[in-house]
């Protein structure tokens, strides 16, 4: 049977496939989609998974459940591109996408796995020890697994996404273990961790590096403080944004009932500090009292912030935590050969035109899209 020739809607929907089998941190996020066509640059609004607060005493508090939204930017425009002969299109789909839709796919999936990974500088929260790789149970799926429980955060669908030293020196210590466990007997075989302690646990070689800022001195400038701007004596040094600190006397406390737990609130820098600077931009907010309390107290006046140290930033979080919107492209009306495809929240666009001189074909696969954190509260860095 001769092979059928390539169209435009097989490539797009073969590309499409491509995307979705390839991408990590793309398909374990909230993804919303967009049916109406929008411009790179423009702002679209996405709907929030709905959270809810519970309220105290007898009477009946009853709380707006209608879906909020947040407004995400498209600014992320993405394309692979090729030159290849007429002869080309008459190969079967599954060779075409073999040397020329897969390679292409999983250049764009590392672009926006890596685009997801990189909003770890908006998680405040990390367990572990910067520097040192998760290497067991204990250094891994129990301190964040921990952390989870203690700060409210669902139990359904956790993931955990582990750079490459971190997966394969978390494979080497669960192949340890007595040969009796479907985990083990995966891990062997398959080079795979699967589910361990209701993680389901991947490896992203897209996961961040941070290098934190130099901050070595400098104190807090006044008591009762709370927002996200906090006052500081002169610093010696500077802080990146993504970086973690913590200030004496203010300490985490539980979400739901608002007690506070034993380790200090753990806060990101969210804009960089020059040397010299006298206050801090931070997330989340110190809210001491009520019921969106974020921790026990103000920090204590006098005392110098500690800054965690330089560490690859692994990621545990549930789907919530972040999103990522892609949207359908336009179809130019000058090109004939031409589709798009979008299914599960994604989108492919391909074109190709034709080079009447060298008989060749060029051909583009689009894709457009944005990320953002919505919940950072629902995620925690797990050092390495």
């Amino acid at each position: 049977m001769g092979n059928t020739l390539i169209t435009p809607n097989v490539i797009a929907m073969e590309a499409l496939m491509q995307l979705e089998n390839n991408l990590v941190m793309g398909n374990l996020v909230h993804r919303a989609y967009k049916k109406e066509f929008v411009k790179i640059g423009s702002t679209v609004s996405i709907r929030k998974p709905v959270k809810f607060v519970a309220s105290d005493g007898a009477t009946r508090v009853n709380q707006n459940v209608s879906e909020s939204t947040t407004s995400i930017v498209i600014n992320k425009r993405k394309h692979v591109s090729w030159e290849f002969s007429s002869e080309e299109l008459t190969l079967d789909i599954k060779d075409y996408s073999e040397r020329y839709i897969k390679p292409a796919m999983i250049a764009l999936d590392n672009i926006v796995d890596s685009d997801l990974s990189d909003l770890y500088k908006d998680v405040p929260a990390c367990v572990g020890s910067a520097a040192t790789t998760p290497f067991s149970f204990a250094t891994s799926i129990q301190l964040v697994g921990t952390w989870m429980d203690d700060n409210a955060v669902p139990r359904d669908n956790r993931k955990l996404v582990l750079d490459p030293d971190g997966y394969w020196t978390m494979l080497a210590g669960q192949t340890a273990l007595a040969q009796t466990s479907g985990i083990v007997e995966g891990a062997y075989r398959n080079a795979r961790l699967g589910v361990i302690g209701g993680y389901e646990i991947f490896q992203d070689q897209n996961i961040k590096s941070h290098t934190k800022g130099t901050f070595s001195a400098g104190t807090i400038n006044g008591s009762n403080q709370t927002g996200t701007n906090i006052l500081i004596n002169s610093t010696t040094g500077t802080f990146v944004v993504g970086d973690i600190i913590t200030m004496a006397g203010c300490y985490n406390v539980n979400p739901i009932s608002g007690v506070a737990l034993p380790g200090l609130k753990q806060f990101a820098l969210t804009a960089a500090e020059a040397a010299a600077a006298t206050d801090i931009h931070i997330t989340p907010s110190i809210i001491t009292s009520g019921a969106y309390k974020t921790c026990s107290a103000s920090p204590t006046t006098g005392q110098t912030p500690t800054i965690i140290g330089s560490h690859v930033s692994n990621l545990a979080f549930v789907k919530q935590a972040f999103a990522l919107v892609m949207v359908p492209l336009e179809m130019p009306d000058g090109a004939a050969f031409k589709a798009r495809e979008s299914r599960n929240g994604m989108s492919v666009r391909v074109i190709k035109a034709y080079d009447v001189d060298n008989d060749t074909d060029i051909i583009r696969l689009d894709i457009m899209y944005g990320v953002k954190t919505i919940y950072p509260e629902l995620a925690v860095r797990l050092l390495g």
